[in-house]
């Protein structure tokens, strides 16, 4: 079986690439070429009709949605997520729909301002002003979720809350470029240990190697310089 990630660098993309690469997949790319808007052709449409990036195709159909993506990848292989009659189901799926729900939703809002609020800059500041204190709470809550000890977050074994977590962090810091000052890692200690944990691993060598995102992409990130296509 071997999947085929479409994919852009440095873009939610690179979630499920690291999924893959810790479950030891075998998977192919297909560049998603951003700068001539190819996530709008056709030919994407008829993959992910929302348009966005990424879609995973399985022998079951293409999947779209990066939490769907990532819970049926760990539901398939019986890894990276509590099982289904695990005590801790409930609470990890929570957490994981929390991250994908409202902090991702909120990034992409803070990212791009103009497609939520028009293009009046006075709105867009108000905007990011306003998601900058609700992302602050939201890793608040994260950074206190990774000191209790569960066994799918933040332990010595990765979940794909781990890799979808520690990627959203990794954009915090660098976008959008004017105004990524405001964020500091430090802020969330127990975060920063999860980053270096997962910095280590094989799976986010491949990423770096493949997406060109410096080597050390989460705990102090760097513009990705990927071999093909555009980060931006």
């Amino acid at each position: 079986m071997t999947y085929r990630l479409h994919y852009a660098p440095d873009n939610a993309s690179l979630i499920i690439r690291l999924a893959l690469e810790e479950l030891e997949l075998p998977y192919e790319t297909v560049l998603v070429d951003r700068a001539r808007t190819a996530q709008q052709s056709a030919e994407y449409l008829a993959l992910n009709p929302n348009g966005l990036i990424p879609v995973l195709e399985t022998p079951h159909g293409a999947l779209f949605e990066t939490g769907a993506i990532l819970l049926w990848l760990a539901d398939t292989e019986g890894k990276l997520a509590p099982p289904p009659e695990s005590a801790a189901r409930g609470n990890f799926l929570k957490w994981l729909f929390f991250v994908s729900n409202t902090l991702h939703t909120e990034l992409r809002m803070l990212f791009y301002p103009a497609k939520y609020i028009g293009e009046d800059t006075g709105h867009q500041a108000a905007l990011r002003k306003g998601l900058q204190k609700s992302l602050a709470t939201h890793l608040q809550k994260l950074d206190s979720l990774a000191s209790d000890g569960h066994s799918w977050f933040a332990s010595a074994s990765p979940s794909i809350l781990d890799l979808y977590v520690v990627t959203l962090i990794r954009w915090l810091a660098l976008y959008p470029i004017e105004t990524a000052h405001w964020f500091s890692l430090s802020d969330t200690p127990h975060l920063s240990r999860l980053a270096s944990q997962v910095e280590c691993r094989a799976s986010v060598k491949a990423a770096i190697k493949a997406e060109g995102l410096g080597p050390t992409p989460f705990t102090a990130p760097s513009y990705a310089t990927p071999p093909e296509g555009s980060a931006i």
